[in-house]
């Protein structure tokens, strides 16, 4: 444990570790296999950031959006450590540059499409080239993503059989903070965890208060949000389900005055950074943001979260609060909600779970007329909507993966209906009389805390204190 702690001190600049941050490290390095839940701002990024400076070989790490990429990159390479990052956005000949030099790196971040894509899957399958291990950052986008929106992480759970021939062992750790019973055990399914270690940390927080209001038309939705703006001191975030949505928020809250900007996954690169960096910087009171802001977007002193709209799933949601708070001082995260005068909140669950089940039958139908082995490529070329079919059967159990490329059907049965993208939790919240803490920690497994608990500080706790 010295030279991990000189190396921590040396280029993180911190002198201990934070709990389970140690025990986590010495798993990776050890080459074992790891599922960790931990709170946002826990500081996951270490515990495999360090692990890959403290030996020769490469770290691969599989993360959802370019701008979390980019940000932990930037820092890395900041601090000296030979990390870089391959995504759509880089030109050709930067992609050649990186796959050319890629044994100088310690870490390389990619997306899973771009992880398996033919020029960069070439070169890792090079038996000189030495992989140590596979990260999965922010894994809950496996379960939220993975089943109909971006199939390709269901093919992930083959990519280590794969690489291992005529390596050494490489070891998988998913990463993430927010992952309920039944997304962790389909987490280590579809990665084919062996034997994993676990680590887990309740996500309470006992300095950041959630409250829920009730508004009954567009224009009291407004106003409701002027008065939480107006309330609160400091940073804040405002969140929305849809890039329509936050632009036009954003230009109707600067009509008011307000030092603000839309940020979703349709800008720029460059016009991302620049929105991140004003509003860390305080050039903008808040954002107003999809969920394409936030993951890997650090600012601690971030006063007040605002979600305009309720989000489908309790993961979207504490994700997005995770945000408020982090230097450990008082913080707020505020939902608006329809109440029943108002239908809104209702038709957009509604269209929600349409399309789900839209894709779901329109799958059942395609995977009759697939066949029962092949390449998905090839396969995606002749049907369309293959890769969403075949993601479908394999979290049925009803598919296996050769390789990430080959796949074999084992049975063509009725798809049964899917659990991890249910809504039902996040509207029992909305409308929840228990402490609302309480219910994010049995919404998460953390039976055990959650018995006889109450928070004292959110609206619902408030209330009964009261004697309301």
């Amino acid at each position: 444990m010295t030279i991990l702690h000189d190396r921590l001190k040396q280029i993180w600049g911190y002198s201990e570790f934070r709990p389970p941050q140690g025990e986590i490290v010495q798993a990776i390095l050890d080459r074992r296999d790891a599922l960790i839940v931990l709170p946002t701002g826990g500081g996951k990024s270490l515990c495999f950031q360090l692990p890959a400076v403290m030996r020769s070989g490469l770290t691969i790490v599989v993360s959802p959006l370019v701008a979390l990429m980019e940000n932990q990159v930037q820092e890395l390479q900041q601090r000296r450590v030979p990390a870089a990052m391959l995504h759509s956005e880089l030109s050709a000949s930067h992609r050649k540059q990186i796959l050319s030099s890629i044994a100088n790196y310690r870490l390389l971040y990619l997306s899973p499409e771009t992880l398996l894509s033919a020029s960069v899957w070439q070169r890792l399958l090079d038996p000189k080239l030495k992989i140590n291990s596979l990260i999965i950052d922010e894994a809950h986008c496996l379960t939220q993503w993975g089943e109909t929106f971006r199939p390709v992480y269901y093919r992930l759970g083959a990519v280590r059989s794969t690489l291992s021939n005529n390596r050494e062992r490489i070891a998988i750790a998913a990463f993430t903070a927010t992952a309920n019973p039944l997304t962790q055990e389909t987490i280590q399914r579809i990665l084919q965890l062996e034997t994993p270690q676990s680590f887990r940390l309740s996500p309470y927080r006992s300095n950041l208060t959630l409250q829920v209001q009730s508004v009954s038309t567009p224009r009291q939705r407004r106003q409701k949000l002027l008065e939480v703006i107006r309330s609160q001191f400091g940073s804040g975030l405002v969140y929305v389900r849809s890039r329509r949505e936050g632009e036009e928020l954003a230009e109707w809250l600067t009509q008011q005055g307000y030092r603000t900007a839309a940020y979703h996954a349709g800008l720029k690169s460059i016009d991302r950074r620049q929105i991140e960096q004003h509003w860390i910087n305080d050039r903008l009171q808040f954002v107003v943001a999809t969920c394409a802001f936030g993951m890997g977007v650090n600012k601690a002193a971030t006063r007040w979260v605002v979600h305009y709209h309720a989000p489908f799933l309790m993961s979207e949601y504490v994700q997005e609060i995770g945000r408020a708070g982090r230097d450990g001082k008082n913080a707020i995260a505020v939902l608006l909600k329809s109440s029943w005068l108002d239908s809104e909140d209702r038709q957009r669950w509604r269209f929600f779970e349409t399309q789900e089940h839209n894709q779901t039958t329109k799958a059942q139908k395609l995977i009759q007329k697939l066949p029962q082995q092949g390449n998905i490529d090839t396969v995606s070329r002749e049907f369309k909507g293959a890769s969403i079919a075949l993601s479908l059967l394999h979290n049925a159990k009803q598919l296996i993966w050769t390789d990430p490329f080959h796949y074999e059907i084992q049975s063509k049965q009725k798809l049964p209906p899917s659990l991890l993208n249910s809504t039902q939790s996040m509207r029992t919240y909305l409308n929840t009389k228990d402490c609302r803490w309480r219910f994010v920690l049995r919404s998460f497994g953390f039976d055990q805390e959650a018995a006889n608990f109450a928070c004292g500080h959110c609206d619902n706790c408030a209330r009964r204190f009261k004697g309301i």
